[in-house]
Order: C-alpha cells, then sequence, then structure tokens
C-alpha cells in the first residue's frame, strides 16, 4: 500500500471523493452478485440452465445501459446528475429485491440495471477528466480508484454471506441498499471536490478543437477493437459469480460456504495492486514499462492461465469428486492479476484517446463490452451441468487464448493512437 499512499501527494483530492463514492457502489453491486446465483437456484428454485439465462441477461443490462447512460450524460443530463439519479435507481432496486416476492425480484434488477447505466461510466469519466492537465499521471490515479473497487467487492461477500445464514435474504439485499445510500452521501456531501472535472467539455476548448472528423474517427475504430477483446476477458471473469460459485460448492472439499471464495478474486486486487504499480513504477524508471495496450496482453494471458488450470484440476477430481480449495483460491488469485493489467488501463486507455465530446459515451461501450461479456458468460455458463468440468474450463481458456493473438497484432497501432492523443491534449491554449 505504500505506493498508493505516497501517490496521495500527487493526485487531486476528488480522486478519494471518487474512490469512496464507487467503494460503497461495488459494495452494493457485489452482494448482490454474491448471492444472485445461490437466491435463484436455492429460493426461487430456478434450474441451473435459467439462472445462467437470468445471470447473463441481467450482467448484460448492468453493463450495456452505461452506453445509454454516458450519452445521456454527455447530451443531457450532466455527469452529476447521471451519478445522483442512478445511484437513487439502484438504492431501490436492492429494497425492491428484499421484499422477496417473485414479481418484485424481476423490477428490482431493472432498477439495478438503469441506475448502473447511469452511475458506473460517469464516475469512471469524472476521474479520467481530474486528469486533463496532468495525463502522465492517469493510469496510477485509475489504479488507485480500481483499488476502491475492489475494496467494495471483498468486503462484500463476507458481509452478505453472514447475514443470509443468520438474517434471511432480505437482510443480504438491505444491506447492499444501506451501502447505496452511503455512496450517494459521500459523492453530493464532497462535490466541491469533483465539480469542475465534472463538467462537459466545452466544444470550443483546445482539445475538441484540435481533433478532426479522420482522427476522431480513428480513436472510435480503435476503441471498438479493444472493446471486442475486453469482452472475451469478461466472459471469462464473471465465471468467478456463475460456474465457479456451483464448483464451490459441489466440486471443493471444503465446509466454507461458497459465496465466500468470491473474496479471493477482489482481496488479490487490493494487495497485488500496489505491488504491480511499483513494478511498472521501477520499470519506467528504466524506460522499459510496458505500454497501456501490451500491459492488456498481460491482463488476457493470465486469466487463460487460470482456466487451463481449474481445467487440469477438473480431470483430478472429474465432474461428482471433490479437490482441494487451494485450486479454486490460485484460479482467482491469477484472475486478479489479470484484471489489474487490463481494467484500470482499459478505463484510461478510453478516458485518453475517446473524442472529447464523445467521452461518456464511449465509457459506456467499454461497460457494454462488460455487458456482451456477462452475457456469453451466462450463455456459455449453461452448458456446466452438459459437459465434464475439465473441458468446460478448457473452452473457457482457448477463447481467451485466441483473443490474445488479434490484440498483440493491434498493439502498435494502439500505442500510435495514445501518443497522439496525449499530445494533442497538451497542445496549449491560444
Amino acid at each position: 500500500m505504500s505506493i498508493t499512499i505516497a501517490a496521495r501527494a500527487s493526485h487531486p483530492p476528488g480522486l478519494y471523493v471518487l474512490f469512496f463514492t464507487e467503494m460503497w457502489e461495488r459494495y452494493s453491486f457485489y452482494s448482490m452478485m454474491a448471492i444472485l446465483s445461490l437466491y435463484m437456484n436455492e429460493a426461487l428454485h430456478f434450474d441451473i440452465a435459467h439462472v445462467g439465462r437470468v445471470y447473463g441477461l441481467y450482467t448484460a443490462g448492468v453493463y450495456f445501459l452505461p452506453l445509454v447512460g454516458g450519452l445521456l450524460a454527455d447530451r443531457l443530463l450532466g455527469f452529476n446528475r447521471a451519478i445522483i439519479i442512478g445511484g437513487g435507481l439502484m438504492m431501490f432496486g436492492h429494497i425492491v429485491l428484499g421484499i422477496e416476492l417473485m414479481p418484485f425480484f424481476y423490477s428490482g434488477l431493472v432498477l439495478l440495471a438503469c441506475g448502473s447505466g447511469l452511475l458506473k461510466p460517469n464516475v469512471s469519466t469524472i476521474v479520467g477528466n481530474l486528469y486533463r492537465s496532468r495525463p502522465e499521471l492517469r493510469d496510477q490515479g485509475f489504479n488507485i480508484f480500481y483499488v476502491g473497487i475492489n475494496l467494495g467487492a471483498f468486503v462484500s461477500p463476507l458481509t452478505v454471506s453472514w447475514l443470509r445464514t443468520n438474517y434471511g435474504w432480505s437482510a443480504a439485499f438491505m444491506s447492499a441498499a444501506v451501502a447505496m445510500l452511503l455512496s450517494l452521501v459521500t459523492f453530493i456531501g464532497f462535490n466541491r471536490h469533483v465539480a469542475e472535472a465534472a463538467t462537459k467539455v466545452d466544444k470550443t476548448s483546445t482539445e475538441a478543437r484540435t481533433i478532426g472528423p479522420a482522427e476522431a474517427r480513428s480513436r472510435v475504430i480503435t476503441l471498438l477493437a479493444v472493446f471486442t477483446i475486453s469482452t472475451a476477458f469478461w466472459l471469462a471473469f464473471y465465471q468467478i459469480f456463475y460456474t465457479f460459485t456451483f464448483w464451490a460448492r459441489d466440486n471443493t472439499a471444503t465446509t466454507i460456504a461458497p459465496e465466500r471464495f468470491q473474496v479471493f478474486e477482489p482481496l488479490g486486487v487490493i494487495v497485488l495492486s500496489p505491488v504491480l504499480v511499483a513494478v511498472w513504477m521501477w520499470l519506467q524508471r528504466r524506460n522499459a514499462e510496458p505500454s497501456t495496450p501490451v500491459k492488456m496482453l498481460l491482463g488476457v494471458v493470465l486469466c487463460a492461465g487460470a482456466f487451463g488450470m481449474l481445467s487440469y484440476a477438473g480431470t483430478i477430481g472429474g465432474d461428482t469428486g471433490r479437490v482441494s480449495p487451494l485450486w479454486l483460491i490460485a484460479a482467482n488469485i491469477i484472475i486478479a492479476l489479470g484484471e489489474i493489467a487490463l481494467s484500470p488501463m482499459g478505463l484510461s486507455l478510453v478516458n485518453s484517446i475517446a473524442p472529447p465530446r464523445s467521452r461518456g459515451l464511449l465509457m459506456g461501450g467499454w461497460f457494454a463490452s462488460l455487458a456482451l461479456g456477462g452475457y456469453l458468460s451466462g450463455y456459455i455458463g449453461a452448458y456446466w451441468d452438459r459437459m465434464p468440468h475439465s473441458r468446460f474450463f478448457a473452452m473457457v481458456a482457448v477463447i481467451l487464448a485466441g483473443t490474445a493473438i488479434p490484440l498483440s497484432l493491434m498493439t502498435p497501432q494502439i500505442k500510435r493512437t495514445i501518443r497522439r492523443a496525449e499530445t494533442e491534449e497538451r497542445v496549449p491554449a491560444q
């Protein structure tokens, strides 16, 4: 954590307002994600295939609607208002889920997806906007911000598991509503620190005027290609909340509640983020730091390795036998490393090269890639009980490995686009 603390003096106070805003929001989100599959299977009595369909559609909605939320913020609401409305919708969505009746279940999911669509892309956009005058700190800023995301993701499975066991499903959902209230209080109460960064880019600003239509089109095409590759990573990542949960319950030799295994991935992000940032800084001082697309490529490769390892574990235990929980814990830690390498860099990349007047929309596009990955995770996860588990994990590993090839080929083009964007961002006002 020393790297994060040392960086504090160099970063604007608004970063820490958004750090805690997002930490509480992610606590609420991952609280629900930790128990969603189990709730549908055990409380609502959905079969595994139907759990997969609902899970995939919900995850797709949560991450596709930021495309709409980013557009609304760019053109109509502004970033501040979009975040406040979105947070309110999410809070009420968790309250509705806590009623524990079937009609309210689907209504609650819709409220959560719509609220997340308004809040998620616009918080990330403001983080990037804090670094308009110091773009060289943007990657570090997103790494710090990402620790906040994973603090919420780490604490939530432990809390909701205890609440579910001792007080029932409703108490678990209500704790997520309280977390959203805390997120809103943080953002509104300390809004003065982010007010300037929350303003939309003036059409006459230097940065907006220096980007022509051809350059803007080139940037958008580059980002669309990155979004496609991102989709494959998230397809694999979201198995943590779906098939990994059933693997923990049915194929792991332990009495630990299956949802509690979900803490290891965000814990890995929290512990390893400062380590990886320190490595990047050490390499930077020697002019050897990998470029942003190379870091993202590393993330895809690491995730593929984790699924390859689980495929081997599946051959040991088979579909009905139980294996050591260390296999699943190790896979979560490796995926955490992959997430650190890919996700904060993806957020930073979008913010640095997106045309200024479409920044909210294209940040929504990044989350839309999570949406497609989430939907496909549910679609593919529905085959969990239709094939040997070792083959299922191998299939996901092959998808990821195949994705790494086009990303490696695109790396030079992405690096050139980043250099042009950073040069234009520093053009002095006339």
